[in-house]
C-alpha cells in the first residue's frame, strides 16, 4: 500500500489492525506524532489527513491509501518553523511538549477553515486536546497571535 507522509511517498505494509499512528511512528519514525490514551480520547496523536484533524490511533492505515498526511514534521517548511510553532515558542505555549504537535495541528486545521476565530471559538476547537501542563491560556493567546496574519 502506497501512502504520501510530509509530501513524500511510501510503499509500506500493515496489517488490517495497523493504526496510522503505528506506521508513523514505528514504520517511519515520525515520532512528533504521540501515543497517549490510544481511543482517542486526548488528541495528543493528531494529524492531517487531507488538511483535517484525526486521532491516528482511531485510523486504520489502509484508510488513508492515497490520501495526503501531514504530521508536525512536516509542518515547518525549509528549516523555517510554521507560524504556530513560533506562535507556541513565542508565547510560552509548549511545556513538556507531549501534547503540543497534535494541539498545533488541530489548530492548524481550524484556522485554514476558521481563519478569523473567537478565543471561544478557539477553546472549543482544542477541546479535544488534554493538556496537563499549561491550562490552555498560553496556548489560546498562541493560536489567536496567529489568526487573521
Amino acid at each position: 500500500m502506497k501512502i504520501k507522509v510530509n509530501g513524500r511517498e511510501y510503499e509500506i505494509k500493515a496489517g488490517p489492525a495497523t493504526t496510522l499512528l503505528d506506521i508513523l511512528r514505528y514504520e517511519l519514525r515520525l515520532t512528533g506524532t504521540k501515543e497517549g490514551c490510544s481511543t482517542g480520547s486526548c488528541g495528543s496523536c493528531t494529524v492531517l489527513v487531507d488538511g483535517k484533524a484525526v486521532n491516528s490511533c482511531l485510523v486504520i492505515a489502509a484508510e488513508v491509501e492515497g490520501r495526503e498526511i501531514t504530521t508536525i514534521e512536516g509542518l515547518s517548511q525549509q528549516n523555517k518553523l510554521h507560524p504556530l510553532q513560533q506562535a507556541f515558542m513565542d508565547e510560552g505555549a509548549v511545556q513538556c511538549g507531549f501534547c503540543t504537535p497534535g494541539i498545533i495541528l488541530t489548530a492548524k486545521a481550524f484556522l485554514d477553515s476558521n481563519p478569523h476565530p473567537t478565543e471561544s471559538q478557539i477553546r472549543q476547537a482544542i477541546a479535544g486536546n488534554l493538556c496537563r501542563c499549561t491550562g490552555y491560556d498560553k496556548i489560546v493567546r498562541a493560536i489567536m497571535s496567529v489568526a487573521g496574519s
